[in-house]
């Protein structure tokens, strides 16, 4: 190889590292938005058929996820014809490479103009509560992201089981699974046998549950999971993510999950944790349409 041909190939490298850095770093996390859809059909599904709308891991703040994103997210929501739009946690920002914070009491107005046939529901994600530091020193509730969203009329379900008589079914909301800090150790909140019994009839039953890891012991009613938190593992390269927050690796990474007659999906999410960085997995708005 010539000393020319060694440059241009050094020059060569240099700018694909660059782009994929600029791409990585910015454009797709901060620019890229996708409507992901999934059709799940269930034998025991006797509700009427259902799409459902979900948002998850915002992570706001400038200038990846600010006001405007967020005006133009829930514009897109809107034109999806939602049944139901499901929030799944993590509004509060996910690191520390953020230009100016962004609060929720400024974010939930924006969110309550998201539009369903059959409203919009809400649970916490882990950051919304190690972002409450108040909540942290008493081990609990009252969280201040759950009282801002509630004041805008947007239903926060913790450990909670609702019927929803127009689509006839059983949404569930689990409180987070790694929300307060004891003794070293991340601790939940949640409660599934107690959000189970709340459950009066054999109706279909829809859980939200911020993170996947629960799916394991999530019961046989339990016709849809959906699920948020791994953000694909921000980074996914043919199928297949290098770090996942979760105990069971890429088993729960992302997408549809049919185990043992039961749904899971766990949506790609909107903003980033640790790092603002996404590459292989834009994100995206999920819509999951479900029926017999």
């Amino acid at each position: 190889m010539t000393r020319r041909g060694f440059l241009r190939g050094l020059l060569a490298v240099t700018l694909a590292g660059f782009f994929a850095a600029l791409y990585g770093f910015f454009i797709e996390p901060a620019l890229r938005l996708r409507v992901r859809r999934w059709r799940i059909r269930r034998a025991d599904w006797t509700a009427r058929p259902l799409k459902i709308v979900v948002l998850s891991d915002l992570h706001v703040g400038e200038p990846f996820v600010g006001l405007k994103r967020i005006r133009q997210i829930v514009k897109r929501v809107n034109a999806l014809d939602a049944d139901l739009v499901l929030l799944l946690g993590d509004y509060a920002a996910g690191h520390k490479f953020i230009t100016e914070p962004v609060k929720i009491a400024d974010v939930a107005p924006i969110l309550a103009e998201c539009r369903a046939r059959h409203g919009v529901y809400a649970v916490l994600g882990n950051h919304d509560w190690w972002d409450d530091l108040e909540a942290q020193r008493r081990g609990g509730g009252p969280n201040l992201y759950a009282q801002a969203l509630e004041a805008q009329g947007i239903r926060v379900l913790s450990n909670h089981s609702t019927w929803l008589e127009g689509p006839g079914i059983w949404l569930a909301g689990l409180e987070d699974q790694i929300a307060i800090r004891r003794n070293g150790r991340w601790a939940g909140l949640d409660d599934l046998p107690g959000t189970m019994a709340q459950i009066t009839d054999d109706a279909p039953v829809v859980l939200m549950a911020h993170e996947p890891d629960i799916f394991t012991r999530v019961p046989d009613q339990v016709a849809l999971t959906l699920s948020g938190h791994t953000h694909g593992g921000q980074v996914r390269l043919f199928g297949w993510s290098p770090v996942v927050p979760s105990r069971f690796g890429n088993r729960f990474a992302y997408g549809h999950v049919h185990e043992k007659g039961r749904d899971l999906v766990v949506s790609g999410g909107i903003g980033c944790s640790i790092l603002p960085v996404r590459f292989g997995v834009v994100p995206e708005i999920t819509v999951v349409e479900i029926s017999s």
